[in-house]
Parts: structure tokens; sequence; C-alpha cells
């Protein structure tokens, strides 16, 4: 049996549940939620697979040293004598990243200071005074963690490396677009596996429309990354590694379509790029679309669900984002009868404008802010109707997710009937609604959006006539054409996007594209 150790998997405010629940389905025991993390163990394969499939994982620890500091001359002390040969070695270079919630160590600059000397004070004492590992700020090969609890001092290695929201497909952003760990949090905490249709109106860059539908294929977010920094340490077995990466390769069949719209052709075309280079279009459809023009939902047969990141309004007037909110609201109420809308924003004021009780609020952290996630659970008629026929609205009438649908299952549950039944595709997940011949015929047909040729003719048709005003920023993101939300606007033409659309998956196909540059200014 393979070694058991510790490990720590850190998430975002908010996201602790829904990444225990994925540990759990990967194998992880011993799992327990904390503040922005979560603890478990597992074996090595456990480490590689939850760098590789954990959605809501932003790096994995492995804790390796305990110990109990007063002051920084113990701290010293205590950190030097740790075998440091076990992990690293004079050809290796490190980087020490320290989190201190600390009444004597309140500098956390001034912990990596001494841990970095006593570290380098280990190697030169054993093999000269001119023998020690480089220290490098970036891309190191053995990145350390040390945190710092009152007293307590654990120092781990960091098994991932970049932070994990940089799943590797993303080529090209908006302003601000929502991390991709978010994003997949939030659409796991809807309940959505691909299992009914899912829109996102203000699509921005694509980070929701590509998360779902990673989602919704079974594609592991880790499979697009170029490197983790547990490929460089001395345990590390590049055979295993290959093996976590073919589990569960092929993909699971989607019955239902990801709808994405913006009234931006210049966010449209950043979202195909990135929907290009994730290689999931297949599965999206994609269109320049303010939101006063959706006038029907989906035709796919059955209600779905609505996710989506509107302006926050730094950077615009209060009235025209009160009025966008309440735009948001009457959409809800008259095209997407019967989805479950959920919407996050920092702005409690803005979200009272979108006019309905909301079923859940979950205080979320986005970019730095804090925010507030609503679900609004959308019906027809009176509230007293609805609850007469057997509806709930609020989280103290019903259980997690029960607004009159059908639960849906877990990834785990899913895996766990077809791993039973011994199958695989659309029958080994038998909590997805079979097509019918009416959904039959409004299904938008397999093949792709961007990958259509003459879709992409019609595309750049339609963009074609626009006006230049818009060709810079969605109304949304754009203080001046907010004002004139009512008005029926013309579509500019998409600029060619420059460098290559597609970025295939590491490892069986390994990617070529520089992503060194990718998500600038994310939070």
């Amino acid at each position: 049996m393979e070694h058991r150790f510790e490990m720590v998997a850190k998430t975002l405010k908010g996201l602790e549940e829904v990444l225990a629940e994925e540990l759990r389905s990967l194998g992880a025991v011993n799992v327990e939620p904390g503040r922005r993390m979560v603890s478990f163990e597992g074996d090595l394969a456990m480490l590689y697979r939850a760098n590789i499939c954990c959605r809501t994982a932003l790096s994995i620890l492995k804790p390796i040293y305990k110990f109990i500091a007063k002051d920084s001359d113990s701290l010293y002390e205590m950190v030097k004598e740790y075998n440091w040969s076990d992990v690293l070695s004079l050809e290796k270079t490190f980087s020490i990243d320290t989190t201190s919630h600390s009444s004597e160590f309140t500098h956390s600059r001034f912990v990596t200071y001494r841990v970095k000397d006593a570290i380098v004070d280990f190697f030169k004492d054993r093999f000269g005074p001119d023998k020690r590992p480089g220290v490098r700020l970036n891309d190191a090969d053995v990145m350390i963690n040390v945190h710092i609890d009152g007293d307590r001092v654990t120092i781990s290695l960091n098994s991932s490396g970049e932070s994990l929201h940089k799943r590797g497909w993303r080529v090209a952003q908006t302003e601000a677009p929502i991390n991709e760990v978010l994003a997949a949090g939030i659409i796991l905490k809807s309940g959505w596996r691909g299992d009914c249709p899912l829109v996102d109106p203000m699509c921005g860059s694509g980070t929701f429309l590509i998360e779902a539908a990673m989602i919704a294929a079974d594609i592991k977010p880790g499979s697009f990354r170029k490197d983790f920094a547990f490929e460089h340490w001395h345990d590390y077995d590049p055979e295993l590694f290959e093996k976590v990466l073919e589990e569960n390769l092929p993909r699971r069949d989607v019955d239902f379509k990801i709808y994405g719209a913006d009234i931006s052709p210049k966010a449209v075309a950043i979202a195909e790029r990135n929907i290009l280079s994730a290689g999931v279009d297949e599965y999206i459809n994609l269109r320049i679309k303010p939101l006063q023009q959706w006038d029907e939902a989906p035709a796919e047969g059955v209600p779905g669900v609505l996710i989506t990141n509107p302006p926050y309004g730094e950077r615009i007037n209060t009235q025209d984002m009160e009025q966008l909110y309440k735009l948001l609201g009457t959409k809800f109420k008259r095209v997407f009868l019967g989805y479950h809308t959920w919407v996050i924003s920092s702005n409690i004021d803005y979200l009272t404008a979108i006019g309905l009780t909301p079923s859940t609020k979950e205080q979320m952290q986005n970019g730095g802010l804090e925010c507030e996630l609503r679900e609004y659970v959308i019906f027809e008629g009176s509230k007293s109707d609805f609850r007469k026929e057997g509806g709930t609205i609020k989280d103290s009438d019903r259980g997690p997710r029960d607004h009159k649908r059908p639960s849906r299952k877990s990834d785990s549950e899913w895996k766990r009937d077809a791993r039973e039944k011994g199958m695989g595709g659309k029958e080994a997940y038998p909590g997805r609604r079979k097509p019918n011949p009416l959904e039959d015929k409004y299904r938008p047909k397999k093949g792709g959006y961007a990958r259509s040729e003459e879709r992409r003719r019609k595309f750049k048709e339609e963009t074609a006539a626009a006006s230049e005003a818009e060709q810079l920023l969605s109304r949304h993101r754009n203080p001046h054409a907010l004002k004139s939300l009512s008005e029926s606007p013309k579509r500019p033409s998409i600029p060619a996007p420059e460098g290559p659309f597609m970025r295939t998956r590491r490892r069986w196909k390994r990617p070529d594209t520089d992503n060194s540059s990718e998500n600038k200014g994310q939070e």
C-alpha cells in the first residue's frame, strides 16, 4: 500500500465545502474543511490527482515540518535543524511564501528572511561557505510555504507551483475577468453538471462558459498546464503521473448546449479565442447579443441554469448600474421562467435592484472584494400559487437544491454509478435527462459554433455593419454606453485575433503556446 500523508488544499472564501466534496470524490480520506482551506490525507497519486482534477483548489500543500517558535531566534534555530537535503539540493532553487497570524511575528517578510537564512546556513555548514541552493522569487524548483498561527509554525511544500486557477487555456482576457476557481465553484454550487442548458448573458471573456464545458465533459482542469512544482521534487514519479493523467480520459457526452453572449464584439472575440484554446467550442453557442435583446430562453425543451457576473459599479455611475440590474431582474421574470439564476456582486444595493426574492445568499470573495452570491428561483404566477404547487423559495423552506426540480447527482455519484454498471457515455450518468424528438429538433447540432466554417462566415457578417462606439467595450463595461440600455445597438466588426487559436492539452498533446503572460492583473 502506498504511503499516506497529510495535505492541505487552499481555496477561496465560500468554496471550502465544494472543494471538500471534490476531494472526497477523488478518493481523499480524513477530509476536513477549514477557513479557506481543506485538510485531507492520501498517497502520492492522490497529490497528483488533486492538482490535476480539483476545480476549486488554488494550491495543494504538503506539510513537512511543524514546531513551536516563540521568537525569531527560535524560529531560525528550529528551521535550521530540519534536514533540508531531503527536499533540496545545491543545484535546485527555492522560494518562500509566508502567511502569519501572530502577535510575535507581525511582518511576513521578516519571517521569510529568517527562514531563508536558516535554510542557506544549513547547506553552508555541511558543504562549505560558498555552497548553497539559489533563491528565486519566481519559477523556483522548490516552493516552500510557511504558515504561522500564534506560536505554531507549519512548513509545507507547495506541490502546485503557479496558482491552480491559471488553467493554461486563457490566451486573452477582458478587464478584470472572474477567477477560474471562483467560476467553477459557483457552477458546482448551482448543482449544474450538464444536465440542462446553461446561460451567461454577460459572458465577458468566457470564463463561466469554459469552466461549465469542462465540468460537463469531465475535462481535467490541470490537463492544460505546462508544469507543476512537484515535477521538480526528489520523489517525483513520472510514470505514476502519466497514469493519473490518463484516468477517465474520454470526455463525457454533453446533451445540452452552453449559451454565452455579450454586447461587446471585442469581448466575444476574446471569449472565442479562449474557447478554442480550451478545445470546448463544440459545447458552446456564442453570440454578440445585448441583454435587452434576450427575448426568449434557449429552446432545449427543459428550463436551465443562468449564471452571470455583472459589473459591480466601480467605474460606472450608480443610476446606470441600477438600471442594468433592474433590466437583469426583468429578463429573469419574463424570459427565463423555470430557470435557476445565480448572480454574484459586491454591491448589495444593485442586487436589491433586481427586484426578486433570493432563495440563497452566500458570502464570497472575488478579487479582494467581499461579494454576495444570490440564487433566484424563477417561477410563473404568484408566490402563494407557487408554494401551493409544492414550490419553495427560501432556504428555510426547503433542503438544498430542492426547488421543484429533480435532484442532480454529484460527480462522485455519477462516477460510482458508472463503475457499478461498467459503462461510459450517456448511459453511465442516469441523472441526465434523455433527449426526445422535440429536444432534438431545437438542440444545436454538435460540431461547434466556432469550428463550423458556415457559422464563422455568419459570425463575421453579423458584425460587419456595426458602429465604432461599441467596438471598444460592452455597455456593462462602459460608463457611457450604459446610459442607452433601451436603444437597439448596432454591431461593429470583430478585430481579427492575433496568434494561434488552439492549444492542445499537455502530456499527450503538449501545448506550444507561450502562456507566461497569462492572466496579468488576474485576482
